[in-house]
């Protein structure tokens, strides 16, 4: 088999020179993988989407970082090397960084599991680029046309490392709007997909990942750890799953003996999926779904005096800029004042964020102080972050949290 030619850049790559202003370059020293365009003080007329920017000390004259150069972001330059060292950007640079995250994931693959993320962006060293592995499908989601002239030698790379049968590329919403290059979101562009649903597994549960035209890649990988914790500690009780999507949670708990499960979400497709998850395990529990808005449906059940002893409320991002954090902050501490009240005796409530403005001190402070306003005794039994093949390697790589609280009522 070979990989589709549409992978062929037109584009050959320049070296730009780059000098940066002392607080860019602070953060190159640190290590830190982006510049901004408001740090570049010098740099080439030319410069064009691609590019290999070549950062310069202020002073000395001595190379101290590597970068590729995104004419059409903010975020002008996305580092791939930072110190004095010196290296080539080549496909040996592009394995190397491969096959180290491969590695830092192997433990993950002695588990049951034949599902992983590969490449997490800038925390594996690919800035705007992730690499995901649902069996023997490899599906690589592109976030910069920076990566362009760069596929050609990387998709090899990846596929080869995961033994992958088939390869996937999807695009962002502005790379589908780019005329840099020939490829459709969804395109096979190595081997043969003859269903565009494909069935993975989860320390052991199984489920399934429309990699053409789900969410992402197809599906949420990173609370895989959580979803483990939440069905183990779910046998023979009662558990609602909020803002379910595929169900996670959901079939985690019905294959772990939980004996009725709901599933919530907005999504009448999302809840199909989800029974659809539950059935290619074997399970004897109840699975039952609610279709609406969180908030509304949470409140509807309030009223009918309803309970689980599992509540799990995931909710999407809710602070995707700046000027909504404040909002974000709210709407969680609404959502732990409604999961408390639905929460059983002794029961179990799980909170979880991935609003990465939302740093996990003020997500756990806000959880922490609305549940001590319930007058509710409780205790913290687990605070997570992100699972192995989701490393974070800088502040802002950090997005997930989830905080386990169990309480104590006499």
């Amino acid at each position: 088999m070979i990989f589709s030619s549409k992978l062929k850049s037109t584009y050959q790559p320049k070296r730009l020179a780059v000098k940066l202003n002392a607080k860019g370059e602070q953060f190159v020293w640190q290590g830190h993988p982006w510049v901004f365009s408001n740090n570049i003080t010098k740099i080439n007329d030319d410069a064009h989407t691609g590019d290999l920017a070549i950062i310069f000390s202020k002073n000395k004259n001595k190379v101290i970082g590597l970068g590729l150069y995104d004419a059409k972001s903010p975020i002008r330059i996305k580092m791939l090397h930072s110190g004095i060292e010196k290296v080539e950007i080549n496909n040996a640079f592009f394995q190397n960084k491969i096959n180290e995250a491969f590695q830092k994931r192997e433990a993950l693959l002695q588990t049951h599991t034949n599902s992983y993320r590969l490449l997490f962006g800038e925390n594996d060293g690919f800035p705007g680029l992730i690499a995901d592995v649902y069996a023997s499908v490899l599906v690589v989601k592109l976030y910069s046309e920076i990566w362009l002239p760069y596929l050609e030698a990387i998709l090899p790379n990846l596929q080869q490392i995961t033994k992958a049968e088939t390869v996937v590329i999807r695009l962002s919403r502005g790379l589908e709007q780019s005329k840099a290059h020939q490829l459709n979101n969804g395109e096979v562009v190595y081997g043969t997909l003859d269903n565009e649903v494909v069935e993975f597994v989860e320390h052991g549960v199984k489920f399934s990942a429309n990699v053409i035209k789900g969410h992402k890649t197809g599906y949420f990988l990173d609370h895989r750890a959580n979803r483990k914790q939440v069905g183990e500690w779910s046998k023979g009780k009662t558990v609602l799953d909020v803002f379910s999507y595929a169900g996670g949670f959901s079939v985690h708990a019905l294959y772990n003996g939980a004996k009725a499960v709901t599933s919530l979400d907005i999504s009448l497709q999302a809840l199909e999926i989800a029974l659809e998850n539950g059935k290619l395990n074997h399970y004897t529990g109840q699975h039952q779904t609610i279709a609406g808005d969180a908030f509304e449906a949470l409140k509807s059940l309030i009223a009918n005096n309803e309970t689980f002893d599992v509540v799990v409320i995931d909710p999407p991002s809710f602070a995707k800029q700046a000027s909504e954090i404040e909002l974000a902050k709210k709407k969680y501490a609404q959502l732990a004042v409604l999961g408390e009240q639905l929460t059983a005796p002794n029961g179990l409530l799980v909170l979880a964020s991935c609003s990465s403005r939302v740093t996990s001190q003020a997500f756990f402070d806000i959880n922490g102080q609305t549940l001590l306003e319930t007058q509710r005794p409780y205790k913290v039994i687990l605070k997570t972050g992100h699972d192995i093949d989701h490393p974070v390697t800088f502040p802002e790589g950090a997005y997930l949290k989830c905080g386990y609280y169990r309480f104590l009522d006499k």
